[in-house]
C-alpha cells in the first residue's frame, strides 16, 4: 500500500472508531441513574464525538473515498456488546468509567498516529482536524481520570447502603 492509501485506511478506521463511541456512550448515558456528573459529562463528549464523525468524514470526503460501512457497523456491534457486559457488572458505573477512560487513550493513540501520517502525506487540513480531535480526547481522558476516584467513592458508600441502587 502506498503511504496515502495506509492513511485513508486508518482515517476510516477513526470514523468507525467514533462510530462505536458514540455508541457506547450513549449506551452508558443511558443506564446511569445515580451519578449525574458523570452521566453529564458523557452527553457532552456524545455531542462532541458526533462533531468528530463529521470532522472525520470531511477528510474522508476530501480524499474522494467513502468512510466503511462495514467497519462502522461492526464497531457499533461492538460497543453494543461492550454494554451488555457491563449492565451485568454489580459494579457496572465503575468499569464503565474505567472502560471509558481506557478508550479515550486509545483514541489519543490513535489520533497522534493519524496526525504523524497526515504531516507525512502533506495533508495539512487534515493535521489541523485531528490536533483538535486530540485535545477533546485528551479532555475527555483527563476528566475521566480526575473523576474516576469519585465515581468509586460514591459507588461504595452507595453499595453498602441497604436497599439503595449502586450499580448505575
Amino acid at each position: 500500500m502506498t503511504q496515502i492509501e495506509n492513511y485513508l485506511a486508518w482515517v476510516k478506521d477513526a470514523h468507525a472508531m467514533e462510530k462505536q463511541a458514540e455508541s457506547m456512550l450513549e449506551k452508558m448515558a443511558s443506564r446511569l441513574e445515580h451519578y449525574p456528573d458523570l452521566k453529564a459529562r458523557i452527553e457532552q463528549h456524545i455531542e462532541e464525538t458526533r462533531q468528530q464523525q463529521v470532522l472525520v468524514q470531511s477528510v474522508i470526503d476530501r480524499h474522494d473515498t467513502s468512510s466503511s460501512t462495514f467497519k462502522d457497523t461492526l464497531g457499533k456491534i461492538s460497543a453494543m456488546g461492550q454494554a451488555m457486559g457491563g449492565m451485568m457488572a454489580d459494579d457496572e458505573v465503575v468499569k464503565g468509567a474505567i472502560s471509558g477512560y481506557v478508550f479515550e487513550n486509545l483514541e489519543i493513540a490513535s489520533y497522534t498516529s493519524l496526525i504523524a501520517a497526515a504531516e507525512q502525506v502533506g495533508d495539512v487540513e487534515g493535521v489541523r482536524i485531528f490536533e483538535q480531535i486530540r485535545q477533546q480526547e485528551q479532555a475527555m481522558s483527563d476528566w475521566c481520570l480526575t473523576h474516576l476516584p469519585d465515581v468509586t467513592v460514591q459507588f461504595l458508600i452507595r453499595s453498602e447502603a441497604p436497599g439503595v441502587e449502586a450499580k448505575k
